[in-house]
């Protein structure tokens, strides 16, 4: 088995607070929410076996359970020693971001994944909505203020009671990270935020740079076409000139530029032959003259946390500016 796996070693980022294992730089993503429970777990097995150790899963994604039958197979079977040799990542929900509801949501995710702790506890969203099961898309009037204080110091007791080894944010912008830090004993280790060829982020990232926090990729390939205006990523004719001179794909290109701005990435794919793909990503450099095309690429407009909430209704708790949030 061991010859399918990918000859390029992967790097691994020590995270600037918490004490998780180093995290390797490529992470599986599992945003797989609409697919049966067994693809996930398989892809985790394919993975592991080509030399993934990153996991990324969340309580919306309803891909804890698979994700943890994976690591338990791929230990049976050999493919790892323990669990202690892969980085798993899991993320509180907008429901469950109440004070009261962090550490017992955490226990919940780890009865998902049969582990005793995750390397990184993330909140997904700067956004609160009314206990309950996720409902997407979900109504205006279910969003609440969101406690920035009272959820980071549960976030911040996960950790103390070893339930996570780092915590951290997703889809936070520096505002959020503003009302955030100032009473933060434990500094976010991550925030995950969208990076790609078309969305930058140069200005989040220096001042996560600035705070000493990690940033960490998701939809380094463009993301899921869910408005049908086509993935800006895949379809990128610059992206392809450079992948044609390179001898590349344009995932591998893409990939490649995002790792080289010193950010981690998770990316979602279940087919093996891409899986394996898109480990080859660390042995090979972009040139100069590929890296001023990227940057001269048009740049998309984030839209915050609206898409979350269905059209129709108000936002009778929240200002309106708290869910439509997006960077300057």
């Amino acid at each position: 088995m061991a010859s399918t796996r990918s000859t390029a070693a992967v790097p691994e980022v020590s995270l600037p607070s918490g004490n998780a294992r180093p995290m390797p730089a490529i992470g599986l993503g599992t945003a797989a929410i609409f697919l049966p429970h067994e693809a996930t777990r398989d892809a985790v097995l394919a993975a592991i076996e080509l030399g993934f150790r990153n996991f990324d899963t969340a309580y919306l994604y309803r891909t804890e359970k698979p994700l943890g039958e994976g690591v338990a197979e791929a230990v049976r079977r050999g493919l790892i020693g323990s669990r202690e040799e892969v980085f798993v990542t899991s993320k509180l929900w907008c429901t469950q971001c109440h004070p009261d509801l962090v550490v017992p949501s955490l226990r919940e995710t780890l009865q998902n994944l049969q582990m005793e702790y995750v390397d990184l506890y993330l909140i997904h969203q700067p956004i609160c909505q009314k206990p309950g099961p996720p409902v997407f898309p979900a109504k205006r009037e279910d969003a609440r203020p969101f406690d920035f204080k009272g959820v980071w110091q549960a976030m911040e007791e996960c950790q103390r009671l070893g339930l996570a080894r780092a915590i951290g944010v997703s889809n936070f912008t520096a505002k959020h990270l503003d009302r955030t830090l100032p009473f933060a004993t434990i500094t976010p280790a991550v925030n995950q935020v969208e990076v790609n060829p078309v969305c930058h982020q140069e200005k989040l990232r220096r001042y996560c740079a600035e705070k000493g926090i990690h940033v960490v990729a998701f939809s380094p390939l463009g993301g899921q076409d869910w408005t049908g205006k086509g993935n800006a990523v895949l379809e990128s004719e610059v992206l392809a000139e450079i992948a044609k001179a390179r001898g590349k794909s344009v995932a591998q290109v893409s990939l490649r530029w995002v790792y080289e701005q010193g950010v981690s990435l998770v990316v979602k794919t279940y087919n093996k032959e891409r899986l394996k793909q898109n480990l080859e990503i660390f042995d090979w450099e972009l040139t100069d003259e590929d890296r001023l095309k990227i940057s001269q690429i048009p740049q998309k407009q984030l839209e915050g946390g609206a898409f979350m909430f269905a059209p129709e209704g108000e936002f009778t708790s929240v200002d309106v500016s708290e869910i439509n949030y997006a960077e300057e």
